[in-house]
Formats: structure tokens, sequence, C-alpha cells
């Protein structure tokens, strides 16, 4: 039985759309289905699969809600962002992917976990916590614009936290305007911020941004967002299995686009955690 789970309010309705597409190329395909709107199970108990109708904040729901669970899982994009979505399956159709989802083998994909909440994007810490604050702005745009347009307000008023930093044997200290752990690739709709993050290899991508001027914050924000930052002065990029991360007083963060606050964070890779059909 395929499992199919909605969240009513992903993408302005868009998720609800999506989820009668599904329920219909089901039904043609006489493959039994059942639905959840609204209202999730508290167990996966007689699914043979879960499909994921919804954007980053809908999957982060779903595999914080069922974190251990060893079926096969699809997602399709329903949300304002839908980054996992385009990693997984880029922008090929949806009928396209039905039919590749419905005959994929299952593969392994890593998860990571911050303070004992698990993620498959990033974690965003100080100015990606900051601009999710505006998040209403963001879903009333629309994602990769709303997120854009915060960005560049954000670009004025920001003023980097001071991090604290520790992986394997290495510790540094300082001011950073972007702090983000990843494991794939893209965030905000768009914004290539790991662009050489892979879902399977069994580690984070660790990218630091020094304090920078407003000047240098609009000259390359084009470049972050291309993801043609790696090999600047100013950005550090690391592959990590752990690390921990403090800041000098309570900070925003978001993770795959939820937004939490606190000072200290633990963060540590769950290699081939989920498995997907893609």
């Amino acid at each position: 039985m395929i499992c199919i789970f909605v969240n009513p309010r992903a993408g302005k309705g868009k998720a609800l759309r999506l989820s009668a597409q599904l329920e219909q190329a089901l039904s043609d395909r006489n493959i039994p289905f059942t639905v959840y709107t609204g209202y999730w199970p508290e167990t996966l108990a007689g699914c043979s699969e879960a499909w994921i109708a919804g954007g980053d904040g809908t999957l982060n729901y779903f595999i914080n809600h069922f974190k251990d669970i060893d079926i096969p899982l699809a997602l399709f994009k329903g949300g304002t962002g839908d980054d996992f979505a385009w990693k997984l399956y880029g922008d090929i159709p949806l009928e396209e992917q039905i039919n590749l989802v419905l005959y994929a083998q299952p593969r392994p994909v890593d998860a990571g976990a911050c303070n004992g909440k698990l993620f498959l994007n990033s974690v965003g810490i100080g100015f990606d916590g900051e601009v999710l604050k505006s998040m209403g702005t963001i879903r009333k745009l629309g994602g990769h614009i709303g997120y854009l347009w915060i960005v560049l307000r954000k670009i004025f008023s920001f003023r980097e936290y001071q991090f604290t930093i520790r992986h394997q044997d290495a510790e540094v200290s300082g001011k950073y305007l972007l702090v983000n752990i990843a494991n794939s690739s893209r965030t905000g709709g768009g914004f290539m911020i790991s662009p050489k993050a892979d879902i399977h290899d069994g580690e984070l991508n660790l990218m630091t941004c020094l304090k920078l001027s407003v000047w240098k914050r609009l000259r390359f924000l084009p470049v972050i967002e291309k993801g043609n930052h790696l090999g600047l002065p100013f950005v550090q990029h690391e592959l990590v299995k752990h690390v921990h991360i403090d800041t000098a007083s309570e900070s925003y963060a978001q993770i795959d686009g939820e937004l939490i606050r606190a000072s200290h964070y633990n963060i540590n890779i769950l290699p081939g955690h989920f498995k997907f059909r893609y």
C-alpha cells in the first residue's frame, strides 16, 4: 500500500493539487493507495512506501515524525522552495517522475541531526536564520523570489555573530556572515550554497563566510547564488562528520526551512539513514 502524505498548507494549495494528480495516476494504474491530509498517523503500519506531497518543510516534518522508518520514500514538489526534490529529481515533469518512482530501486540517502532534529538539506546559522524569520514574506512572494528579496533586505541590516566552531581536531573563532552545514546542495529555492554536496557520501559540507562589508555582500550574492563561491578567499569549505558550533548569544538558525533558536548546535551525519526512490 502506497501512503501519500499531504501538507494542505504547502505551496498555497500546490500540494493539494499535486496530491489529486498522484491519486489519479495511481488509480489509472490500479495501484492501491491511501491519503493522509492534515492528520498523519503515529506509525506507518500497513504502508509499503510513502509518497510526500509538499516542500522542504513538509519533508522535514515527515522525517522527524517518523525518524527511524525503513520503507522507501518519494518526494513530489508541492512547496515554495522544493530544494531537496530538485536534488533527487531535477526538473523532470510530474508524469516522468511518477514512472521513475514506481520502478526505481530504493537508494540510501544520508541525513543529518542538529540538536536532536533531523534534516536532509542543511542547517544555516546566523544570517540564514534571520532571513527565515521573515518566512511570511517569502511565502507571499514565492520561494526563490521571496527568499532573494529578504536576503537583499538583510544584507543591509544583518550584523555578524561571534562563532566558535569545533570539528575533528580543529577549532576556530570569529565573526562570520554565513555558517552553513549542508547534506544537499541547494537552499532558499535555488541558492547553491553547497554545490559539491553529495547525499550519499557519509559527510556533511561545512561552509563558512567571514565578515563582509555591505558592498561585498551585494557584489558576491550572485556568485553565491550560482554556487561559484567556494574558491573565494573569505569562504572556507570542509567535509565533516561532526561539528559543534557555539554563538556568543542565542542565535536564529534554519533547519530545512524550519526556524529554531539556540546558542549551542551539535550537528552530525547519519549515513544512509533513509531510502528514497529516485
